[in-house]
């Protein structure tokens, strides 16, 4: 076996192909790519637009729908009802194959016609929760995208099995926990980060099955500690009282105070539960897994993110969803029993010998296929018999490796590439890209991205941050009827929705909590938390414990502040 050294044709670095490597492309009969994992990485991301949402005309019944794509862009939405209702049909919207033209254009042109579901949101599970996108099987939440069976949960992203709770990020089974990021499994959690197993934790970090703890870092199995000091229990309720949280100003102190004293403590390399021999950062009970982030039971895969819910098993460059899938290669937000599917965006539900899909249920040998449900053996959405089809998908692949398609910079997308950011139907501003792969405007033009600027709210604030009651006993239900504006308003704040609500559940949940309200939009306060999440990235680093030699890879990049220990010092350290 062998490995060979490519350089990227996008950031021009080098990049190592493994041995594996090759063992999967073989099994996928796909070649080894061109784009480095990072590049590769950020070109999935532009294509996924998890919170830019946008009003819309649903193209079927009319009526005024969300939507991720922006009026500007030029396709038809449908609305969830009519999308998945039987009124049109897929394969009308069929073409022929022109071999004078590249296949990826023909593709978009195809893409541009067929009607595209309005959210990445299935709509029978969705109730009450119409402003949630990437989602299924949600009850009355608001503005939750990235999400699966959760109840009363608003403003957040990668959140699951959650319930009545507000501004979590990347949390799993969480109940009235608030301004939480990277916790599992946790009770009345607030202000904490990578905390797994605890009840009524506060300005926390790194803590395992602790309860009624107060900015406390690296415990195990404790109760009633305050700045990782023990108190009885008298003690302690007595201390937590005199905190104020119901003060904003005493909040704002506390956060600072807490992240200070997080930073005099090691932090294991990366965060994960129960994983064999893996690489990469927020990993769950997955194994023989390498630079796979925020995943849960992966096996025998590489370069995987955001996978919700497993298993995924030997699938490469997999980007959001999961949900028992193999042999993928190059795709994003697609899952639930999918095989062998190759360059999908949005192929779901027991999907198999799919190449270059986008939101196609169900669907069997196909290719170059846009809105299909339940067909096989189509190409560009028309339908072949068996041996027409077998015979065209050779030809297919050998004129897209003659005729590639090639962007504005030059980079040349043969078959087996994914889709080239410039024909995202998002503004890269917009998509999950920006998050981890920032540029400004100009490099975004530069670059031969789309740009979207942002809608014109037209706001009438009604009450400055400045003014609201520093306690949430002094508020009274009249701040329903206020407009306020975001204290991040005018200072370049990523994506700042500039004013806000108060809405009659959000105060419900702060007097139930007994929090001060917020002073900042939910977009930049999910912005906030997002800046607290490790990059998707690793870096070769060793073990800071003086002493000991090992060293491992991780999303701690050298120049962090960050004490970060190897898992046996970090053990010893904690338990």
């Amino acid at each position: 076996m062998r490995t060979e050294d490519k350089i990227c044709q996008n950031c021009e670095k080098k990049f190592t192909i493994e041995s594996d490597d090759f063992g999967f492309y073989k099994k996928m009969k796909v070649p080894p790519p061109t784009f480095c994992p990072e590049c590769r990485l950020q070109r999935r991301l532009a294509w996924r637009n998890e919170r830019g949402l946008h009003f819309r005309e649903c193209g079927l019944c009319k009526k005024k729908t969300v939507s991720i794509y922006s009026k500007d862009y030029d396709n038809t939405i449908f609305c969830e009802k009519c999308w998945w209702g039987d009124t049109w049909e897929g394969l009308d919207y069929g073409m022929e194959i022109d071999f004078s033209r590249s296949f990826l254009e023909q593709f978009f042109e195809l893409f541009r016609k067929v009607p595209v579901p309005n959210l990445f949101a299935f709509g029978t599970t969705m109730i009450n929760s119409q402003y949630c996108n990437m989602a299924n099987d949600m009850r009355n939440c608001y503005l939750l995208h990235d999400g699966t069976f959760d109840e009363n949960v608003s403003y957040g992203s990668g959140v699951f099995f959650s319930k009545d709770s507000q501004d979590i990020t990347m949390t799993r089974k969480g109940e009235l926990c608030y301004e939480l990021v990277t916790c599992i499994n946790c009770y009345q959690t607030i202000f904490s980060q990578n905390c797994q197993d605890c009840v009524n934790v506060s300005f926390s970090h790194g803590l395992r099955g602790c309860n009624n703890c107060f900015g406390c870092v690296n415990l195990h199995g404790k109760n009633y500690h305050i700045w990782n000091e023990p108190f009885t229990k008298e003690e302690y309720e007595k201390k937590l009282k005199s905190f104020g949280l119901d003060s904003y100003k005493n909040i704002l102190s506390l956060k600072e105070k807490a992240r200070d004293f997080w930073k005099k403590f090691p932090r294991k390399y990366y965060f994960g539960v129960q994983n064999t021999n893996v690489t990469g950062d927020y990993l769950e009970h997955s194994k023989n897994s390498k630079m796979c982030f925020g995943a849960a039971n992966l096996e025998d895969s590489k370069f995987c993110s955001f996978v919700s819910n497993g298993p995924v098993k030997q699938t490469y460059d997999f980007t959001h969803y999961g949900d028992n899938i193999e042999l993928v290669n190059e795709c994003l937000q697609s899952g639930d029993g999918i095989y062998n599917v190759k360059c999908g965006w949005g192929t779901w539900t027991n999907s198999k010998n799919a190449t270059y899909c986008i939101t196609s249920p169900g669907v069997s040998d196909v290719f170059g296929c846009v809105g299909l449900k339940k067909k096989q053996y189509c190409i560009l959405n028309k339908q072949y018999s068996k041996e027409e089809y077998e015979k065209l998908i050779p030809k297919i692949i050998e004129h897209m490796n003659n005729m590639p398609y090639i962007d504005k910079k030059g980079r040349v997308y043969k078959y087996g590439e994914f889709f080239p950011i410039e024909l995202s139907p998002f503004g890269y501003n917009e998509t999950t890209a920006q998050e981890y792969f920032s540029l400004n405007k100009q490099e975004v033009i530069v670059n031969g991205y789309n740009w979207i600027e942002d809608d014109d709210r037209n706001y009438k604030v009604t009450k400055k941050p400045e003014e609201l009651l520093d306690s949430i006993t002094e508020t009274t239900d009249s701040i329903l009827d206020e407009v306020i504006a975001c204290e991040h308003e005018g200072k370049c704040q990523e994506g700042c929705m500039t004013a806000f609500k108060i809405l009659p559940e959000d105060l419900k949940f702060y007097r139930r909590m007994n929090l001060s309200l917020p002073r900042m939009c939910p977009n930049c306060r999910r912005y906030q938390r997002v800046k607290q999440r490790n990059p998707l990235k690793l870096w070769h680093r060793g073990c800071m414990n003086e002493g000991c030699k090992n060293e491992f890879e991780t999303s701690y990049s050298p120049e962090r502040a960050e004490i970060i220990y190897c898992e046996s010092c970090y053990n010893k350290e904690v338990y």
